[in-house]
């Protein structure tokens, strides 16, 4: 077992080129199999749940074969597949192989997700839309069984406008006979990448981005060249590590318009915040101000940077209100960052946190993806030393992170649990 080993303190600095997003690799790995041939995707990040989801491919009788940062897939031969209970469960987005798999073989079964322990995540909405398009779907002992000939078009209209329903079954109709509507659709960037895929491959989808997308249904799709664009979160995170720590990050690579609610508000904590036609800098002298945050689907505040900001705002002068309405139990960084020296108080979805004038470093636990992000962090602006555990689940997420962070000025290093120099303290760190 591997831990972090942070020594907190410095300020750090530099420039960041982020990975590609796993969110959006994770869908494209699940379009690929509508296409015969070899999809080649390249900027694909080097993180878990990628090499998890090729495995799964390979279940399938898909040919993954890895170069660099690049992934050939060759779906010609693929087949209802034995597949590992485990792997299916450890990553939430094996879901949505269900229905383009479906819409290439007829029959498939598939056990039920996995992922981070945030909250309910229920699979309703992709299974009543994947209905609507003819499937025939039974659960039985932790297994979805499903079969159809072939998808018809149809009406589909999400009660919440879920991220991952929205890629699901707007890459399921792509094969479908006739017109799909999707409306109340999700808008993340994450959608309109993997509707520029799908277009690529020969699909017809137009209004991806707002909340009606139409997939006009096509006989067959085509494998294509696609790059996966920069992660959102991950540049998000490297932001807010520049805000913690007093620091001067300029994150290059990217698009600043999926940055906009994150940039506001480190602006409104009082950061600098200066943006270019691909990059985003930000820098940060003394204490920053507490603010307020509401987590919200596209456009609005990321979810998935509500637990990092936490963490800065634990250091941020005055008290400070961070309402999480996605997922009910995204709390799992409270009592780690409380162990630090934190200040942080959950009324029912909301962490009311009095910020603190320092940190000290401590042993902790990640509870999830973003949860050890924000322990990360926190161990960053930190007096001392600190021990994240459950490092796994940063790995799910996160590409070369503690060279990313060393490269910047940070003093942070893997190490084994074996290793008696991973603490100046006597006493177990298990």
């Amino acid at each position: 077992m591997n831990v972090l080993s942070i020594i907190g303190g410095n300020r750090l600095a530099g420039d960041v080129d982020v990975a590609g997003s796993k969110n959006s690799a994770l869908s494209l790995l699940a379009a690929v199999v509508l296409a015969e041939g070899t999809t080649v995707l390249h900027n694909v990040p080097d993180v878990s749940d990628t090499h998890l989801k090729a495995q799964l491919l390979e279940s399938f009788g898909a040919k993954v074969v890895w170069r660099e940062d690049s992934l050939f897939i060759d779906c010609s031969n693929l087949h209802n597949g034995d597949v590992d209970e485990e792997v299916v469960r450890s990553i939430r987005t094996s879901f949505f192989l269900l229905g383009p798999l479906l819409a290439r073989l007829g029959r498939i079964s598939l056990p039920a997700p996995g992922g981070c322990k945030i909250g309910a995540r229920p699979v309703d909405y992709h299974l009543k839309g994947l209905a609507a398009l003819g499937a025939e779907i039974e659960f039985s002992n932790g297994i979805y069984h499903a079969r159809c000939d072939r998808y018809h078009g149809a009406h589909i209209y999400l009660e919440s406008a879920s991220p991952g329903a929205t890629q699901h079954l707007m890459t399921s109709a792509v094969l479908a006979d006739g017109i799909t509507t999707i409306q109340n659709a999700a808008m993340e960037p994450e959608v309109t990448t993997l509707a520029a895929f799908l277009n690529a491959m020969g699909a017809r989808i137009e209004g991806a981005g707002t909340s009606t997308i139409t997939i006009r249904g096509v006989k067959s799709v085509q494998p294509c060249e696609f790059r996966v664009p920069a992660d959102r979160i991950q540049a998000g995170t490297y932001l807010v590590a520049a805000a913690i720590t007093g620091g001067d990050i300029t994150v290059r690579g990217i698009m600043p318009e999926p940055q906009l609610p994150v940039m506001a508000k480190l602006r409104e904590a009082g950061a600098e915040v200066v943006e270019g036609p691909d990059w985003v800098r930000v820098t940060a002298q003394g204490r920053l101000q507490a603010i307020k945050v509401r987590t919200m689907p596209y456009p609005g505040f990321p979810t998935d940077m509500q637990q990092p900001m936490a963490a800065l705002l634990s250091l941020a002068s005055g008290t400070s209100i961070v309402e999480e309405t996605v997922y009910e139990s995204r709390i799992g960084h409270i009592q780690e960052l409380n162990r630090m020296g934190a200040k942080i108080q959950l009324e029912g979805r909301a962490s009311i946190i009095s910020g603190v004038e320092r940190l000290q470093g401590a042993k902790v636990e990640a509870s999830d993806l973003r949860a050890g992000a924000a322990l990360v962090l926190a161990g960053l602006a930190a007096e001392g030393e600190t021990i994240v555990k459950n490092i796994h689940y940063i790995d799910r997420g996160y590409e070369k992170l503690e060279a990313t962070l060393t490269a910047l000025g940070g003093r942070i290093e893997r190490v084994s649990t074996q290793d008696i120099g991973i603490s100046h303290k006597a006493e177990s760190i298990l």
